[in-house]
């Protein structure tokens, strides 16, 4: 058989020497679903009957079949949430340093066989880390796309219990479920649960289940795809650190990304080049979920509406969909959308050229006439002569 096929045979085989049907039929399914992309439909025909003719004595006697996925003892609330995979990798709009270590981890997770063949054993995990709203969920879909694997999100805030014994429990039920069925997990908020262990605040039974976590990261590692992604990285562990063979920042989208963001997601919008440019600069300091959310609203106007969105509708939007963002533009707030002069001191003192009268007007919701009249007022001199100043330049 191919070795593209050899990672699969040793989860099947690990299973079966580990009495864990549930492991062996998992991956077996896997394999007949490969089999047959590769255009071998004989083989997984074969093998999916073998495993519906032996399905019962994969289970060993006495050992009731485990839940699809794991619950909490005490709400009874699943643990884990399935995830739709993504292919809108555009979306993301990758650095070349991060395209360039997201493709070399995909490489290594589908190279797992081989490597496993030449007795190489690497975990399959990757840290994400970086403020809100940049990309981090989206990429993992991603990478479940790529590696055709379902994703399934566990929020490792929601699995700490009342009663810290539990948590313990909660953990390894979500890690030993990732090892026995084939996909990406993905824990969010790993800084509930990875926390350093030298914080002061903490009480020493957490510091245990740190211990316990970090140990089944260990026995687990290279049965896991795993993904862990964080807003708060100066929370982690350092041991965390060496535990995963990949670490990426994703942070906030640089002027170019932005405004291929802005015409991605408001693509409905006909915006012009001009315009796009205005965007991305007065969004410095925005995630990409904020520039998102903002244009979703501007396409529901759109579709229901029937209206066409100004520059000062998206930014409007933008500053009031924002959450927690600060705009990198000094004094720009929403409150200055409201003061067409002061609001053009702003702008035209960052770029002339690019914020004439009348763009500062249509963010300002005011009319060319209004600009014009605001472009210099009379005042009364000294001697009884009215005198003109400017207001704005």
């Amino acid at each position: 058989m191919n070795t593209p096929f050899l990672s699969e045979l040793f989860r099947i085989v690990e299973g079966a020497l580990r009495l864990d049907g549930e492991k062996v039929k998992n991956y077996t399914v896997l394999l007949a679903d490969k089999l047959r992309a590769a255009g071998d439909e004989a083989s997984a025909k074969r093998l999916l009957a073998l495993l519906d003719q032996q399905s019962r004595q994969l289970r060993p006697a006495g050992v009731t079949q485990q839940a699809a996925q794991p619950v909490d003892n005490e709400s009874r609330f699943p643990l884990l949430q399935r995830v739709a995979a993504s292919a809108d990798a555009p979306q993301f709009d990758f650095t070349e340093e991060q395209r360039t270590t997201v493709q070399e981890f995909l490489t290594m997770v589908q190279s797992q066989g081989i490597l496993e063949a030449q007795g190489i054993e690497i975990p399959r995990n990757i840290l994400l880390y970086g403020p809100p709203g940049c990309g981090k969920t989206l990429l993992a879909r991603y990478i479940a796309y790529r590696l055709n694997l379902p994703l399934y999100l566990a929020r490792l805030d929601g699995l700490i219990s009342s009663f810290l014994g539990s948590t313990a429990k909660n953990v390894r039920a979500v890690l030993e479920f990732a090892s026995r069925t084939p996909s990406v997990l993905l824990l969010d908020e790993f800084d509930a649960i990875a926390k350093l262990r030298d914080d002061q605040q903490e009480l020493g039974e957490l510091k245990r289940i740190v211990n316990s976590f970090l140990q089944n990261l260990d026995m687990l590692g290279k049965d896991v795809v795993m993904i862990a992604a964080t807003n708060h990285e100066q929370l982690l562990d350092h041991a965390v650190w060496r535990r995963f063979q990949y670490i990426l920042r994703l942070g906030l989208p640089g002027l170019e990304q932005r405004e291929r963001l802005w015409k991605l997601f408001s693509a409905e919008v006909s915006w012009t080049k001009k315009e796009l440019r205005v965007l991305a600069d007065l969004s410095g300091g925005f995630s990409g979920g904020a520039i998102e959310l903002a244009a979703s609203r501007l396409r529901q106007r759109v579709i229901t509406n029937g209206d066409a969105p100004t520059l000062r509708d998206a930014l409007l939007a933008l500053f009031s969909l924002a959450r927690g963002e600060t705009s990198e533009v000094p004094r720009l707030t929403p409150s200055l959308f409201d003061q067409p002069a002061n609001l053009a001191r702003v702008l035209r003192s960052r770029d002339k050229q690019l914020y004439s009268l009348a763009l500062v007007g249509e963010i300002a919701g005011v009319s060319r006439a209004t600009m014009s009249r605001l472009k210099k007022i009379t005042r009364v001199g000294r001697n009884g002569h009215h005198a003109k100043r400017a207001v704005i330049h």
